[in-house]
């Protein structure tokens, strides 16, 4: 199902070619952008990448390393979602009918959490991501995303709420939960909510917003949140040196635009860039490093094509608009992303990890300068969907696979 063009203006910030590696740093002092200084930009902006990115890379089908092995750690989890490593071998897990629960050390779950807030649950609305707050050793703060139910039967949008994680012997609660943000608008659809949340280095926390799956155009326009992704302190205010700030009509948390359904996200270790994938409609998964102001282009770019074929936008990137890094034709279905840090599997020192629903494999990519130069896909032939993949501090890869009967698989070291 399509939806119409909606009469809303489109701003979008013009930038030189991303394939062409010269890039346009935006100043961070706040400045209102203008349409005429966009058309300035344009007018000086290098043309497309001369060909798909990704489109020379085979992925390769391959096994473990030697050493390494896949082991389940936790099962009879229900649709789970996210996972959040706790200390002392623990961790969180979301369930996306709307539990939340621990699983202890030794894989066994714990009862739902209470205090969660009340969850639009349904399609590929529910619980969703988890994270820990920086300092949590010290707050036991974390912060969940959900599907929120509107005051209008059957609308809700993405929210981030939140809490402090409480432990009374076996009974685990959240105290304290607050909402500190909220989607909107909100409409009635059960779709494309996005909805991973990331940490930057200087403590500002990254949302990723879907575009709503029927509001697709609503992506490219400035005052509302679909297709975005927004940047907010942790008590919910908005940081003054965001891009739209102070621009008149564009909601202020908003950091970059022209995204569909953003399901993975995470900040390089090295850099601190955000990374992010997302969803493409029929074809077009994308991988994108993601910059102050830019705009990804959906739906005006996209190498994707409508369900049951036909044109949606361009597949050349036009001036004013940022081309992914990677991208995947046919889609893999991207979900859950991390990049492996540890020593303990030399071999995948530095790699980037992204789970797959569709393609049913946990996905290795090498990157070299911001370049994807090779592609694995381990775990393929099980016939499991990732939904979530994190890694731990010590040097092992939690994966989280999707389903009625979701499990999680702990990867590491012999």
């Amino acid at each position: 199902m399509e939806n119409q063009f909606r009469n809303a203006p489109m701003f979008a910030l013009a930038r030189p070619s991303a394939f062409a590696r010269s890039r346009f740093h935006l100043s961070r002092a706040g400045l209102t952008f203008t349409l005429a200084a966009s058309l300035c930009v344009a007018a000086s902006a290098t043309h497309a990448q001369a060909k798909r990115p990704g489109s020379e890379i085979s992925p390769t089908k391959a096994a473990l390393p030697s050493g390494v092995q896949s082991v389940e750690w936790a099962k009879g989890l229900s649709s789970p979602w996210a996972i959040a490593l706790l200390p002392d071998g623990m961790a969180l897990v979301t369930e996306k009918p709307g539990r939340m629960r621990v699983i202890a050390a030794d894989g066994s779950l714990s009862e739902p959490l209470t205090g969660l807030p009340a969850i639009a649950a349904g399609g590929q609305g529910g619980l969703l991501d988890v994270i820990l707050d920086p300092e949590y050793e010290k707050n036991q703060r974390i912060y969940f995303s959900f599907s929120e139910p509107g005051q209008s039967r059957g609308e809700n949008s993405t929210a981030v709420a939140s809490a402090v994680l409480s432990r009374d012997g076996a009974n685990w609660a959240l105290k304290n939960v607050k909402v500190i943000f909220s989607q909107a608008p909100k409409v009635s659809s059960t779709a494309h909510f996005g909805s991973r949340l990331v940490f930057g280095r200087d403590g500002s926390l990254f949302i990723t917003l879907g575009d709503r799956f029927s509001r697709r155009d609503d992506a490219q326009t400035l005052n509302q949140h679909h297709g975005k992704i927004v940047r907010i302190r942790s008590d919910g205010s908005v940081p003054s040196d965001n891009p739209f700030a102070r621009q008149e009509n564009a909601k202020p948390e908003i950091w970059s635009l022209g995204h569909r359904n953003i399901q993975g996200a995470t900040i390089d270790p090295q850099t601190g860039d955000l990374w992010i994938h997302e969803h493409g409609p029929q074809g077009g998964d994308e991988i994108n490093v993601v910059e102050r102001g830019a705009n990804y282009g959906w739906p005006k770019f996209t190498y994707g094509e409508n369900y049951g074929g036909g044109k949606i936008g361009e597949e050349s990137s036009t001036p004013g608009f940022t081309p992914p890094e990677y991208s995947w034709v046919p889609s893999i279905a991207p979900s859950g992303m991390a990049f492996y840090t540890s020593d303990r599997i030399p071999s995948w020192k530095g790699s980037l990890f992204v789970g797959g629903l569709k393609e049913q494999a946990l996905i290795r990519l090498t990157v070299r300068d911001r370049e994807v130069v090779s592609e694995e896909r381990l775990l393929s032939g099980n016939g499991i969907r990732v939904r979530d993949v994190r890694v731990g501090d010590d040097g092992s890869l939690y994966v989280v696979t999707d389903g009625t009967d979701g499990k999680v698989l702990r990867i590491s070291a012999r």
